[in-house]
């Protein structure tokens, strides 16, 4: 029984193939259900996200066998050519998958090293598994053992301590100039993707209230209606400039949006208290000299990019430790799957053994009431117990010497102890 993970992620496909062989929470299920029933997967799970599609499943077929026949199954499930996937997946094989989840659950095979949103992704394919009943003793075993690790990996290292986004990073920095950003009010201007995603950060962190800036309030609105936020035009953000704690802008126009007297205005109205200010925008949205001004806390996507590039060292640094922690953690499961296949093969023997000296027992019994020789009983039973004990390990040897098959036969003596004299 062996752990495969197979998968097509953002390193070897582009979106346009990556899409193809995506799985949606409508048709999961029954895909689920298609490895159980006509792969002869014992259990499986699947990990579909934007950026990686990926198989996880127990399966008893040789490598080459399980390659062909999951290869043909994704080709004709989403009707896609098998020449268009196979160049892109990547398959690997027990400790390799156990290692390989792991270390996407940590984040170290991700787009953005160290992030945390496939690790809620993992455990919802681990949920879906289960509804599906295709999760059995060693998968569910394997993914509880994938998500300690994770969590292992977010408190002993600092992997997800640094912003590694321009969103990110200047999010981050508003948190160390205001202890409470929940008290702290936001303004936004423009509403392209980067301050789309830093309302969601700033949304995320609970900030007091958001208004957002933009030269077409339509466009505004839908991003604004998610967070609770409101919209005004750019216009009027000289009435609203002094309202704002953190301003942070990224628009494309190619003058500045924002001036020094219109700042100077808004710290008079203030009453001096300061204003952190982010210029993501390239041309400037805000103007250099606004930075002069005091109680002001100016930083430009240069400022931004240093501190990410710098983050960006301390998790390649935290991803090292990472690393031997998920090396540490797959050899122990790996050592439980062994034991496991072990204590399963011990059991076996046991029982086969006991149910031959039972059956063998029963008809000595039956011969003794039947007033047989209590000798030939004795005799009979010793010489059958024996000849049923041997045979297995007889037809072993014997098939392993015409075979040729030297390591097998060295093993058969050192597991039978054949070199032991006796004294």
């Amino acid at each position: 029984m062996s752990i495969f993970a197979v998968g097509i992620n953002h390193k070897t496909a582009p979106v346009s193939v990556r899409e193809k062989v995506a799985f949606t929470p409508d048709n999961l299920t029954h895909a689920l259900q298609q490895m159980i029933d006509e792969l002869a997967c014992k259990e499986a799970a699947i990990l579909s996200t934007c950026n990686r599609t990926e198989l996880y499943f127990v399966q008893d077929k040789p490598l080459l066998e399980v390659q062909q026949r999951i290869t043909a199954w994704l080709e004709d499930y989403h009707k896609v050519p098998a020449s268009m996937i196979s160049p892109t997946l990547y398959w690997h094989h027990d400790q390799q998958a156990v290692n390989h989840m792991m270390r996407v659950a940590c984040g170290l095979d991700s787009l953005i090293l160290g992030e945390p949103q496939v690790l809620g992704q993992m455990k919802q394919a681990y949920s879906q598994a289960k509804a599906a009943g295709s999760m059995q003793m060693i998968m569910e075993r394997l993914f509880q053992r994938t998500f300690g690790v994770a969590k292992q990996v977010r408190t002993d290292t600092e992997i997800g301590a640094s912003a590694v986004s321009v969103a990110f990073a200047a999010v981050n920095l508003a948190k160390h100039i205001f202890a409470k950003l929940e008290k702290s009010k936001v303004l936004l201007i423009g509403a392209g993707e980067t301050i789309e995603l830093v309302a969601k950060h700033l949304y995320d962190n609970k900030v007091g209230k958001i208004t957002v800036a933009n030269r077409t309030v339509a466009r505004a609105e839908k991003m604004a209606s998610a967070i609770g936020a409101e919209v005004i035009t750019l216009a009027q953000i000289p009435e609203h400039i002094s309202d704002a704690d953190i301003v942070i802008s990224s628009t494309g126009s190619t003058l500045p949006i924002i001036g020094k007297g219109m700042v100077e205005t808004a710290l008079q109205q203030r009453r001096h208290r300061p204003i952190f200010m982010v210029d993501i925008a390239v041309p400037r949205d805000i103007e250099e000299q606004v930075g002069e001004l005091q109680d002001v806390f100016l930083y430009t996507v240069d400022d931004l990019q240093g501190i990410v590039a710098q983050n960006m060292e301390n998790r390649r640094k935290a991803a090292d430790q990472a690393e031997k922690i998920v090396v540490t953690q797959t050899d122990d499961f790996m050592a439980w799957l062994r034991g496991l296949n072990t204590q399963d093969a011990v059991i076996a023997y046991r029982n086969q053994c006991l149910s031959k000296r039972d059956a063998l027992l029963l008809r000595a019994k039956q011969q003794l009431e039947n007033n047989k020789s209590p000798d030939a009983v004795i005799a009979e039973l010793a010489t059958k117990l024996t000849n049923n004990l041997m045979h297995a390990p007889t037809r072993a040897l014997q098939s392993a010497a015409q075979g040729g098959e030297l390591d097998k036969i060295i093993y058969l003596h050192d597991v039978f102890d054949l070199d032991k004299k006796d004294n």
